[in-house]
């Protein structure tokens, strides 16, 4: 299970896995090194779905 935690309105997520094996073969298709930043904004527009809250 992954560790996530919130500070200072950043979400901190760690030893997140994510078996998709689909988006891993589109990511290893960029450079390592831009990895962590197209995964990072991945994930922020998935979080835009979080935007409806509990009545969501």
């Amino acid at each position: 299970m992954a560790d996530i935690q919130i500070e200072d309105g950043i979400v901190k997520i760690a030893n997140l896995d994510i078996q998709d094996p689909k988006s891993a073969a589109i990511l290893a298709a960029y450079p390592q090194t831009r990895w962590a930043e197209i995964t990072r904004r991945a994930v922020k527009i998935g979080l835009g779905y979080l935007k409806g809250g509990e009545q969501g």
